[in-house]
């Protein structure tokens, strides 16, 4: 495993849409073992794997409501709304007021290539929100109503 160099605003990589993988093989394992040491030492809530320069369709999600991988990720149903600051690990030093649903249900694949669903409310579902627009090369402050520099 390996901490890899999360990628910041301006790198082309960030606005580019990502590929599906087909791969399930020990190169995806390492990319979800390193993203997640990556992950664990920027201390933040979730990564996709365009923030470490790889245009594959993986994110991770590390929350007090549990550690998900998702491969092929898509949100299947939404419902509710809420309003949040958010953050991002590839934006240092700013936040922003953004928009969500309250509640998703996601359909993804495992590391093995086994499909599951995940019901997501709260932050979680903020989280998975957040992280799968970055697989379309969307960021947090495309959708926020005002950005803000941290204090």
């Amino acid at each position: 495993m390996a901490i890899r160099n999360i990628i910041q605003i301006g790198d082309e990589t960030l606005r580019k849409k990502s590929f599906e993988v087909t791969d399930f093989g020990p190169k995806t394992h390492a990319l979800l073992d390193d993203m997640k040491q990556t992950l664990k030492k920027a201390q933040g809530a979730g990564l996709a794997a365009p923030q470490v320069g790889v245009l594959r369709r993986i994110f991770i999600v590390d929350t007090e409501d549990g550690y998900f991988e998702c491969i092929n990720p898509q949100i299947i149903s939404s419902s509710g709304k809420q309003n949040g600051d958010e953050g991002c690990l590839s934006v240092k030093g700013k936040y922003g007021k953004v928009e969500r649903p309250m509640r998703v249900k996601v359909k993804a694949f495992d590391r093995y290539g086994q499909p599951y669903i995940v019901k997501a409310e709260g932050f979680l579902a903020r989280a998975f929100c957040h992280e799968n627009d970055h697989l379309d090369g969307i960021l947090y402050i495309d959708k926020a109503s005002q950005v803000m520099e941290e204090k």
